[in-house]
């Protein structure tokens, strides 16, 4: 049950490997000794993230599991790191559940959303994007139809058995009686050898001549049916008109590189912007430049030009560049729709060919049988002509008893026949009546499953509020909260009592928003099932609860998945365990420190 990781070049680590236990994995360090990289590496590993070292064009994370062996490599050309390598999570689906709801780092943007007092519908129910509900409604739609129309032919057939069955009794009947007036008249009556080999061969000819009428009512009833089915095909094909248009893939090829193009710059403007916003919002400037602190305004040294600017010009210059942001993803939204709608013109292109090679097909299979069904007809009545012309020479040369045998003996091989297709009819019909109570219930459950994806969302956003309350409720007994209760309201806004009466969710302490954090997450992860997609749960930053409430919280984590992993410092108390020592680890910090 023992999970193996390995580590190159991912996030602060040049170098580590771990094992992971089930139950409580806890990766105990001072800073900059990897931690946080570590839960990189394994987010890298279930394919949450990819997150290459600084300076290094090439990574990989090989995760060990019981089920399966997982490379994952990560490289950079120009700025961009791509993944190569198929992770432990395959649809985006999984990875949007996981991300959420099981990788709770510090910048989880469940945790982040409760700091900062957000709505919580749009972060809470993000998975549902990912399910394509209306697409299963559709398959599940077309398979109903069908199931509909089994159903309509079965219980037709269940309309007809009675009288079908009473039809099959009459024919036993009539050729019991049939048979009965034969052998009466058959009886010895003086009549030569002779006469009766006229008669058998009379009998005979009679037969073939009503069997090959017969075949003629049936083979004319079908190439009727077959030249309408043909005639309507033939006039479906004519109307079935393709795009030719060959600009589509090209098109769709521009808009994809476009695409990428473009959010590869927004990741670069991104990722720039950010840093540069953290160290004004933090007021780190020191970290970086000179600082010339002055009455009328601070001034400082860029720290990229070496020119001396005032920190509101800094700013100027932070919110040009958002603006620049703003206008990339405004582009990268039109490449976006712009790849959808040629996605969906190359597609609808594809379905109309595929239904024009079926019609086609159709087409040549009914041109077969009509040709097959037409020199069968022609043989057919050929053989009633030779049958008929056969009657007509026997029947001058036998006498009246004699014919009177014969139309008795081709009267009982038309009723045996008539009965042999009237019982084949009857096993047929018996046989689709006695599929109606399977497809009904088949139906029924497609309808459900109809039924629950429509009500999906819904039943999400009720099971996650009632799991939000619940799992606040067994926080209360755990901890020593300054808040009474808390809830989400119908529209997921976060409504916490103090006193009995609504409290501001700023003077909430860091604690207790990091606590209501966790709760909403892990409505989250109970709603969306996150333990079908992965067994593991990575906890991060958790740095505003104190010793005891970080043990609390951790053992309270632990209950809800088969693998924890979290990182603590030295002097915090862990439970029972595995402790996971970072300092065998080859990380960027620890290098920096070697060469000073």
């Amino acid at each position: 049950m023992t999970w193996k990781i390995d580590i190159e070049n991912i996030a602060g680590i040049y170098e580590g490997s771990a094992q992971l236990e089930p139950g409580l994995n806890a990766v105990k360090g001072s800073n900059w000794q990897g931690k946080s990289s570590f839960i990189e590496a394994i987010k890298t590993g279930l394919g949450t993230a990819a997150t290459l070292t600084e300076g290094k064009d090439q990574g990989r994370v090989h995760l060990q599991t019981p089920e399966k062996s997982i490379s994952v490599e990560l490289s950079r050309s120009n700025g961009v790191v791509s993944v190569e390598g198929t992770p432990y999570l395959e649809n985006d689906y999984d990875v949007a559940r996981t991300s959420l709801f099981a990788c709770l780092g510090e910048r989880n943007e469940i945790r982040q959303a409760v700091r900062e007092g957000r709505n919580l519908e749009d972060v809470l129910l993000r998975p549902l994007d990912f399910q394509n509900i209306d697409a299963q409604i559709a398959d599940l739609k077309k398979e109903r139809e069908q199931i509909d129309s089994e159903l309509a032919q079965a219980k037709e057939a269940r309309k007809r058995l009675p009288a079908l069955q009473e039809r099959v009794t009459q024919l036993e009947r009539e050729a019991e009686e049939l048979r009965n007036q034969r052998e009466e008249l058959s009886a010895p009556s003086g009549a030569n050898d002779e006469s009766d080999s006229v008669q058998g061969e009379l009998s005979q000819a009679q037969a073939d001549r009503s069997q090959a009428e017969n075949q003629l009512e049936r083979l004319t009833q079908t190439i009727e049916r077959i030249e309408t089915r043909l005639e309507e095909r033939r006039s479906e094909l004519e109307d079935i008109e393709i795009d030719e248009d060959a600009s589509v893939e090209s098109e769709l090829k521009d808009a994809r590189k476009h695409r990428q193009e473009v959010n590869r710059a927004l990741e670069v403007l991104q990722n720039v912007y950010s840093a540069n916003e953290l160290v004004l919002e933090e007021n780190q400037l020191d970290l970086l430049t000179a600082v010339n602190r002055e009455l009328t305004g601070d001034s400082v040294v860029c720290w990229t030009c070496g020119s001396e600017v005032s920190r509101s010009a800094l700013e100027d210059r932070l919110d040009a560049l958002g603006e620049k942001i703003t206008e990339k993803r405004s582009q990268l939204e039109t490449h976006r729709d712009r790849v959808e709608e040629l996605e969906a013109r190359r597609e609808e292109r594809a379905q109309i060919r595929r239904r024009k090679r079926n019609v086609e097909m159709e087409i040549e299979d009914l041109e077969e049988k009509l040709a097959d069904r037409k020199q069968s007809l022609e043989e057919t009545r050929e053989r009633f002509e030779r049958a008929g012309e056969r009657v007509e020479t026997l029947s001058e040369t036998v006498d009246e008893t004699v014919t009177e045998i014969t139309d008795i003996e081709s009267e009982v091989k038309y009723r045996e026949a008539e009965l042999k297709d009237a019982r084949n009819e009857l096993e047929e019909l018996e046989s689709r009546a006695d599929r109606i109570d399977l497809l009904e219930d088949e139906r029924e459950e497609i309808q459900h499953e109809i039924e629950d994806l429509r009500d999906r969302k819904q039943q999400i956003k009720r099971r996650a509020r009632d799991e939000f309350t619940e799992s606040i409720q067994e926080i209360s007994k755990r901890f020593e909260t300054g808040f009474e209760s808390a809830h989400l309201t119908g529209d997921f806004d976060l409504v916490v009592a103090r006193e009995g009466r609504e409290a501001d969710l700023e003077a909430l302490s860091e604690g207790e928003l990091e606590l209501i954090g966790f709760i909403a997450a892990l409505a989250g992860y109970e709603s969306f099932d996150v333990e079908e997609a992965v067994p593991i749960m990575l906890v991060d930053g958790v740095g505003s609860l104190a010793d005891e409430n970080l043990q609390t919280l951790v053992e309270y984590l632990d209950e809800r998945t088969e693998y924890l992993v979290f990182t603590t410092y030295p002097e915090h108390t862990t439970s029972d365990g595995q402790t996971i020592d970072p300092t065998t680890w080859s990380v960027a910090s620890q290098e920096a420190i070697d060469a000073n």
